[in-house]
């Protein structure tokens, strides 16, 4: 079988059930975050009274304030299976399944709770603690050792290494390819060979556009033999917008990008889309990282020389905005903080400081204090409101435009939330008094009755109120003022917050004042501020002395070049993470990025143009032995294609991409929103746009993006997990999207050739940037007349029998491994 044809997405012929054992998973990195965020604070706030081992009586002889007893379970045996919630006692008695093991008793935990506990159970059981008992403590003054915490790697200052000087100095293409090559020399490693011309530019356009090159693209490249055609090509990539659209996918992947809130009903975000737009015009323009970093964070309390730049800023903190929302109202903020803080310390730290809400960080010099610091900080900013199911209009948006519009933005949005409070207060009224009033019934007791000058209140009355309070509701609705809004941050009431002792907002300790993370400076904002003190922090995060922020973005990008980054752990730059395997060379590629005023495209330069990059992604077993993992980098690594990228290649061939840039999602209108947890908010809307554009959801994945491994919307993604399944070969071969595209491109290719061969030639060339080998051609020239021969005994109209052959044949080409695989 030819390698185009050889199926990609082969068929599950056997699924092989793995019994759990009593044996938890070693913890990763991604289990002890996950650990740290949703198991240890329910364990320390609702379990560890009844069975730690300070409670009074440990119940049931159960301890869960270690590793081994929770394990180990108690008198009825072990309570969880690890990687089987369905067979685990714990998932029970937390479910209320069992009337005789309800736990915690009396009052159930969450939903999200308890599922969080569910799938934890499903991943493994992972488990950090030691076997040391007692309750988590809370933060002291000075929990760590700061002298030998400063000490490790990624805190110590960016070094400014000396590029190596190797024996082979005819190899080096770039000083990049002479610091792996001393890691080569000093393992007995022998890099590959180079690429040819059209994996190359297959290669870089991809990397680049997330695009396939044209046919003409590819001989074009491949016939210019001048010095310059690589660098050519690299420029001229960059100089797409196609770039932007690309590599602001990979940014909003990290920043867990959503179109929707994340509450329980999971209200739309109409204005969200302007914030994406933005992340891509910033790629395309080659924004200063730096630049970037500070205007998400406090982008509307930066100078600014005109409105346009005002807007586009203000907008930059819909990074913030978006930060997830939880329950039916807005009493829960405390998490959607959390969420934010989780999102700024791995994204642009390369740190978990989410762990240090309940108690220090086990494992990182953060200690609780440091976390609300940084709590302060969010807890004096004013978030946009998305609207729940109990106040269902969107408030504090940011008003662009005009001074007059804006404030008929806000008056109008000062009413709608009034209305909110009214009709939640008679809602609550008439329950009250419905309820006071069928007491009485039942027990056939007059109502007690008021002066004969003031009539009594009845449930009927309230009613009233709420339905005329609803009526101007619904006439507001339908005429809101005109202006634009961002769906941004803005200003709040600046204050400190208290410690939250073990995570528990109704349990307060000692105000902190805010400041930066005591491991990189632990800056604090001066007694006179009368901010929230985002803009300090934005530079506190991308000063040029904090050894974080450049390693950690140079190392992403380094990674979606090569498929993995010289720090493995992208998100994770402390001590559970991996070391770098080139530390020097990590250096190096920071202290060029600041250099160059933090320019992304200047590092794509960097890299793309060192003999690395270049090198094929063939194996070599005397190497393999060695470095198995290709640690050092002796080959590339061949990466199948992004969903984003199936399907916008899929668009491509076939003629149907619309390659503008796209605006806002056809969401229902604000008089129509009548979202509840019952019944969320959930729709999907087709487009020819590329994927970045695609309408995501916090509750549930986009369809197509959930088949092909989409990024999750709620939680960042540094990198996309790769599955191979039945249902995504089911998709390529029989899903109505691509039965229509692969017709579509069927046309294209038989419009333009009128043989067979001709057009499976053009195939090839449009599908895999290169000619068919003879036999590819044969083959395909004999599926086609196989195809033929079934369908003229077939009901299929006999004038469009070829054009059914040949849009068979375009779903073969397009499910190969070749189509999605990029070497």
């Amino acid at each position: 079988m030819t390698r185009a044809l050889r199926p990609f997405f082969l068929p599950i012929l056997l699924l092989v059930l793995i019994a759990g054992s009593a044996r938890a998973a070693e913890p990763d990195a991604a289990g002890v975050d996950f650990f740290e965020k949703n198991i240890r604070p329910v364990l320390v706030q609702r379990c560890y009274n009844c069975h730690g081992a300070k409670a009074e009586k440990i119940k049931g002889k159960l301890l869960l304030d270690t590793r081994q007893g929770l394990l180990n379970g108690g008198e009825g045996g072990p309570i969880i299976v690890p990687g089987h919630p369905e067979k685990s006692r714990l998932i029970a008695a937390l479910q209320y399944t069992d009337p005789d093991m309800e736990m915690p008793p009396k009052h159930q935990l969450e939903a999200r709770q308890i599922e969080a506990f569910a799938q934890w159970v499903k991943m493994g059981a992972p488990d950090p603690r030691t076997d040391t008992a007692g309750a988590t403590p809370t933060a002291t003054i000075d929990p760590y050792n700061w002298q030998v915490a400063e000490r490790f790697w990624s805190f110590q200052p960016i070094q400014h290494p000396p590029v190596p000087q190797v024996s082979d100095a005819n190899w080096p293409l770039s000083p990049i390819d002479s610091f792996l090559m001393k890691g080569y020399e000093e393992h007995g490693l022998k890099p590959v060979g180079q690429a040819d011309k059209r994996t190359l530019i297959r290669r870089a356009t991809y990397d680049l556009t997330g695009l396939p090159p044209t046919p003409d693209e590819v001989e074009a490249f491949v016939a210019d033999n001048a010095p310059d055609a690589y660098e050519k090509l690299i420029d001229r990539l960059l100089a797409s917008p196609a770039y932007g659209e690309k590599w602001g996918r990979h940014w909003l992947d990290l920043v867990r990008y959503a179109d929707t809130s994340g509450c329980n009903s999971d209200f739309p975000i109409p204005q969200i889309y302007k914030y994406r737009n933005y992340v891509i015009d910033s790629f395309n323009q080659d924004k200063p990282y730096d630049q970037f970093i500070r205007e998400q964070l406090a982008g509307d309390l930066l100078p600014h020389k005109d409105a346009v730049q005002r807007d586009q800023q203000i907008i930059a903190t819909g990074y913030l905005a978006i930060s997830r929302r939880f329950g039916s109202r807005n009493s829960e903020f405390h998490l959607t903080i959390e969420d934010t803080i989780d999102n700024l310390g791995k994204v642009m730290l390369g740190l978990s400081v989410n762990c240090a809400r309940c108690h220090d960080h086990k494992f990182d010099p953060i200690p609780t204090a440091d976390y609300y610091a940084l709590y302060g900080i969010f807890d004096s900013t004013k978030y946009a409101f998305p609207g729940t199911e109990i106040y269902k209009h969107p408030k504090d948006l940011t008003p662009l435009g005009t001074e007059a519009e804006a404030k008929a933005i806000r008056e109008y949005a000062a009413k709608l939330a009034e209305l909110d409070d009214r009709a939640e207060k008679l809602l609550r009224e008439e329950s009250v008094l419905a309820s006071r009033e069928k007491a009485a019934a039942d027990k056939k007791i007059a109502p007690t009755t008021a002066p004969s000058t003031q009539p009594v209140r009845t449930s009927k009355d309230a009613a009233a109120e709420l339905a005329i309070t609803k009526e101007e509701t619904r006439q507001m609705e339908m005429k809101p003022p005109p202006g634009e809004t961002a769906f941004a941050v803005s200003e709040g009431t600046p204050h400190d917050a208290q410690i939250q002792i073990k995570g528990q907002p109704t349990d307060l300790g000692p105000k902190v004042p805010r400041h930066f993370l005591t491991v990189l400076g632990g800056q604090q904002l001066p007694p006179d501020e009368k901010g929230s003190g985002r803009l300090e922090l934005a530079q506190w995060i991308t000063d040029s002395a904090n050894p974080l922020t450049a390693r950690v973005m140079v190392n992403r990008i380094w990674q979606f070049h090569f498929g993995v980054g010289i720090v493995k752990s992208p998100n994770d730059f402390g001590s559970r993470g991996q070391r770098p395997t080139n530390a020097a060379l990590l250096d190096y590629l920071a202290t060029r990025f600041v250099q160059s005023g933090w320019s992304i495209k200047s590092m794509h330069r960097l890299i793309m143009l060192s003999r690395a990059y270049q090198m094929q992604s063939v194996d070599n077993p005397s190497d393999s032995s060695i470095d198995n993992a290709n640690d050092y980098f002796w080959r590339q690594n061949p990466r199948r294609l992004s969903a984003e990228e199936i399907r916008d290649t899929i668009l491509t061939l076939s003629g149907s991409l619309d390659s503008t840039m796209d605006g806002p999602h056809p969401f229902p209108p604000l008089n129509e929103w009548r979202f509840t947890q019952h019944h969320p908010f959930v729709a999907d809307y087709p487009s020819n746009h590329r994927s970045i554009y695609l309408m995501q959801q916090r509750i549930r994945k986009q369809p197509y993006l959930a088949v092909f491994d989409g990024a999750d919307t709620n939680s960042t993604t540094p990198d996309r997990p790769i599955s191979t399944t039945a249902i995504q070969a089911l998709f390529m071969m029989n899903d109505p999207f691509m039965h229509d595209q692969a017709d579509k491109l069927a046309v294209r290719i038989g419009l333009a050739f009128g043989d067979d061969a001709s057009r499976i030639d053009y195939a090839y060339r449009l599908c895999f940037g290169r000619p068919p080998t003879p036999d590819e051609v044969q083959t395909g020239q004999q599926y086609i007349q196989a195809c033929l021969a079934q369908l003229k005994q077939s009901k299929t109209p006999w004038d469009h029998q070829y054009r059914a052959a040949l849009e068979s044949y375009m779903r073969v080409l397009m499910s190969s491994n070749e189509f999605v695989f990029l070497d």
